[in-house]
């Protein structure tokens, strides 16, 4: 099996800090050794003597100096081996800090000083995380509150005026167009709030997955402009499409289809009336390059660092027709990123640019 970095790491330490005592402890046992002869040669002793049996038995006999000499080696093996297994201990120990909620950091020896790093980083991330759920999740809430409000209003006129048409006899003609006719301008904003909440609760269901094949990108931008077609209409806007040529890409072309659409229905929707939205798409460094450009207010520096996350709207007004859900440019981002693409945003002088680079 092979060994990850740290395991690497940890066993070169070992190796050199096993070999360095090794190498002292040879150095001391063979001076000791010489001591001992130095001994029994330089002092006149008695054949009896007890000492001199002893010193001259560890001096001239080399099996037990050799035996004396590994017993030494194996004690020093052992030790070091306890000392490095003892680091399971620690680490499974501090293990449990990581999921403390508080801020105490995980605490290991020197030898276990980048792991004891890697593992603070990962519980800063991990609370950044859970942070940053809870925020989500919160936000979330906080919309299905809004919109369970919102479809209450357009569903009580609804009722109210075709209760109206209904039950008045006397109303003419020209009275119950304009009564059809609100309601049925509040059954559209109906749908779109309903689309709003099936969005967020698709979106927390799932997670995206992308099926990639070759697909023509400048057919299927195509495609989506003419879909909206009747909003543009409505609001006098035009969509100028720039192209040279049909550029193909390998990609999931239902989950590219949403990201576009996202994108250019914001740009629609934040866009001046009367004005055009321009997109133009070509090549640039073997990946295809799209930018998405729409004159309307500038977007405040503060938003454009928070435009791609989750649940966020620069518009704070609930009941502003731009107010969505917040979650449009965020998948969008998630889509194009798991293409191995890129998103960015620039917005000066009125003129707002979403540029999406994606490789062939």
């Amino acid at each position: 099996m092979k060994l990850n970095k740290y395991s690497k790491k940890l066993t070169v330490k070992f190796i050199k800090h096993l070999l360095l005592i090794l190498l002292v402890y040879t150095i001391g046992f063979f001076f000791l050794y010489y001591i001992f002869q130095r001994i029994c040669s330089l002092i006149t002793w008695y054949p009896e003597d007890d000492i001199y049996i002893l010193f001259s038995t560890i001096a001239y006999n080399q099996t037990i100096m050799f035996f004396i000499y590994l017993i030494g080696v194996v004690i020093i093996f052992i030790f070091l081996l306890m000392k490095s297994l003892s680091y399971i201990d620690q680490i499974i120990d501090q293990s449990r800090i990581l999921i403390e909620e508080n801020d105490k950091e995980v605490s290991l020896p020197d030898d276990l000083k980048e792991v004891e790093i890697k593992m603070n980083n990962l519980k800063k991330e991990s609370q950044k995380n859970l942070k940053l759920a809870k925020e989500n999740e919160q936000k979330k809430n906080d919309l299905l509150v809004y919109l369970a409000h919102d479809i209450k209003t357009p569903l009580t006129s609804v009722i109210g005026y075709l209760s109206i048409l209904k039950d008045e006899k006397t109303l003419s003609l020209k009275q119950q167009k304009k009564f059809v006719s609100i309601a049925l301008n509040k059954s559209y904003k109906l749908e779109n709030l309903v689309n709003e909440l099936f969005e967020i609760t698709k979106y927390n269901s799932n997670t995206i997955e992308i099926t990639k094949e070759p697909i023509n990108l400048t057919m299927l931008l195509d495609q989506i402009i003419d879909e909206f077609y009747p909003t543009l209409k409505k609001q006098n806007k035009k969509v100028i499409f720039h192209h040279k040529e049909n550029f193909k890409i390998n990609g999931d072309s239902d989950k590219l289809a949403r990201a576009f659409n996202n994108i250019i229905k914001n740009a629609i929707n934040y866009s001046y009336k009367n004005t055009e939205i321009k997109i133009e798409i070509k090549e640039e460094n073997h990946n295809i390059k799209t930018e998405i450009t729409n004159q309307g207010d500038t977007i405040p520096q503060d938003d454009i660092n928070k435009i791609f996350e989750k649940f966020y709207r620069a518009d704070s007004s609930r009941n502003s027709r731009t107010g969505g859900t917040g979650l449009g440019l965020a998948i969008a981002k998630e889509i194009i990123t798991l293409h191995g693409g890129n998103i960015t945003v620039q917005s000066e002088n009125n003129q707002t640019t979403f540029k999406i680079i994606l490789p062939k």
